[in-house]
């Protein structure tokens, strides 16, 4: 079993597409990260009670969606979290070396 190694971002960028490297996520780490980098939280229960005023106010049909979808996304971005990460790591420097320093990601050489 290889050891993880450090890799610059742009080789990184540039070697992971072409299949140079082997990647793993922590899934349980990610879920964290990316709720707390993409905010969800505050942007769901804003929509939940947005939501749930506005089905209350007699607008159940504009609340009932919003509510529904403050309770979905967040399940949807948890689930998906390995992924979304792996996306923002290949797009910006600053997330892939936080997913690297707070070892949520590691990076090894593809077995030949």
């Amino acid at each position: 079993m290889q050891e993880p190694i450090y890799i610059e971002h742009q080789e990184f960028k540039t070697g992971l597409p072409r299949g140079r490297f082997r990647v793993i996520v922590n899934p349980e780490r990610a879920q964290k990260y990316i709720k707390h980098k993409l905010f969800v939280i505050g942007i769901a229960l804003p929509m939940i009670g947005i939501g749930a005023a506005l089905a209350i106010s007699g607008y159940p049909w504009v609340g009932a969606p919003l509510v529904l979808l403050g309770i979905l996304i967040p399940r949807y971005i948890k689930k998906q979290a390995p992924q979304i990460l792996l996306h923002l790591a290949q797009s910006d420097a600053k997330t892939y070396q936080e997913a690297i320093e707070y070892e949520i990601l590691e990076v090894r050489m593809a077995e030949v």
